[in-house]
């Protein structure tokens, strides 16, 4: 241990006493210049002791910080949810050059909104705790935007005489993607297995039936009629193969800006006639000036015709479809479709848009999947409410591309 503050001390007070001894004739050797010299002592020895241990605490530190810096875990401490410190691995997780990019920043930027909540529920948890709080996941984002999933502990610690907030994590974006790609090859094979046994159960019908009459044909009972019938369950088989057919080609879509309102009126000036057929009307009634969407036209076109189509089938008695178009949100449209027909009941509501799960005599349920399908993959939702004896809402929110002013007009088809 370095002595010179004891010896600097030591040195003060003997040259005090002598200058008394010189200039004012004192005593050199009195009570005072011993008690003076004990405390120079004493202080010296403390004031070497302090320093001693303040440069073994700093040595001590950097040795820790340089140990933290190698760590290949990403290592940070956040006070008031700002960075005070980060590791070089957390600095290169965010996508900076350095950790000098991120300190002071706070940690909300780098965590997706909808994780906002989670995030500050766990900062109470952790400083309640005294001890390491288990492991969370979080959806962060680098400082260029991209996104990825962290798994992190923290613990509650005093850094620079402050509460202050210890974590390790993790990147495990490759290791949640791979559990992903997983549970979606499971639910796959799994719905492969649901449609072929679906599609076997729905074709053995038909087929039983022409098997029936073919043997009815070689015992020379033919009638006119049973020709009829052959030919019907054949186009029943050729239909269901068709259904399937969309649902599981892989198409290339084009997607193109068009005008929602447009693409409703052909599907309804298509379907006009088996309306007038079945003793039904069509409403049509959408806000002017409407913001166009990006999408795939036929594809539109055949969720639209595939729901108006269920919807007069939904109504053998006749009755009224009203289809309202409305911007609900900047940058989002509603298509609602609202009959009054028999209406689904409740317990079946959660199997719709599942394979060979319809209220149809005679359906397969693959029309409704196709919607489904088709609105997921522009990036859309489509949801079902329906009140037994009361009718149906069908309800489709898209994207869309531009926002403009919004102007009634009504529509009668």
């Amino acid at each position: 241990m370095n002595r010179s503050g004891q010896i600097i001390l030591l040195f003060i007070s003997i040259a005090f006493t002598a200058y008394q001894k010189i200039w004012a004739h004192y005593a050199f050797f009195t009570i005072d210049f011993f008690i003076f010299n004990f405390i120079a002592w004493v202080v010296g020895w403390q004031y070497d002791k302090a320093r001693f241990f303040e440069k073994k605490a700093r040595a001590s530190e950097e040795s820790y910080r340089k140990l933290i810096d190698s760590l290949p875990d990403p290592v940070y401490i956040t006070q008031d949810h700002k960075f005070l410190y980060a590791n070089n691995a957390a600095a290169r997780l965010v996508g900076a050059s350095n950790n000098k990019d991120i300190i002071g920043k706070s940690i909300f930027e780098f965590i997706f909104p909808e994780y906002s909540d989670r995030l500050m529920e766990r900062f109470k948890q952790i400083m309640k705790e005294e001890q390491p709080v288990n492991t969370i996941e979080y959806k962060a984002k680098r400082l260029d935007g991209s996104a990825f999933f962290f798994e992190v502990s923290a613990l509650s610690i005093v850094f620079g005489g402050k509460e202050a907030i210890l974590s390790i994590g993790k990147d495990i974006t490759d290791r949640k993607e791979q559990t992903e790609r997983m549970l979606q090859k499971s639910e796959k094979l799994a719905l492969l297995g649901q449609m072929a046994a679906g599609i076997a159960h729905e074709i053995r019908n038909p087929l039983t039936s022409i098997k029936g009459f073919i043997q009815l044909f070689k015992a020379n009972q033919q009638k006119e009629e049973y020709f009829d019938i052959v030919l019907s369950e054949l186009e029943r088989i050729n239909s269901i193969v068709g259904e399937f057919l969309v649902l599981a080609k892989p198409t290339a879509a084009v997607y193109v800006e068009q005008e929602v309102n447009v693409l409703i009126k052909d599907v309804v000036t298509l379907i006009g006639t088996q309306s007038i057929l079945n003793n039904v009307e069509i409403f049509i009634d959408f806000e002017q000036d409407l913001p166009k969407i990006s999408c795939e036209e036929n594809q539109l076109k055949q969720v639209f015709l595939n729901l108006l189509k269920n919807a007069i089938e939904a109504m053998p008695q006749g009755g009224k479809i009203e289809v309202k178009v409305k911007q609900i949100e900047e940058g989002k449209i509603s298509i609602k479709i609202i009959d009054q027909g028999i209406g689904i009941p409740k317990e079946r509501l959660s199997t719709l848009g599942e394979p060979f799960y319809t209220t149809k005599e005679k359906g397969t349920g693959l029309g409704l999947m196709t919607c489904f399908k088709i609105i997921e993959s522009h990036k859309g939702v489509l949801t079902i409410e329906s009140t037994v004896n009361e009718g149906t809402t069908i309800e489709i929110i898209l994207p869309t591309i531009t926002q403009p002013l919004l102007i009634n007009e009504q529509v009668y088809v």
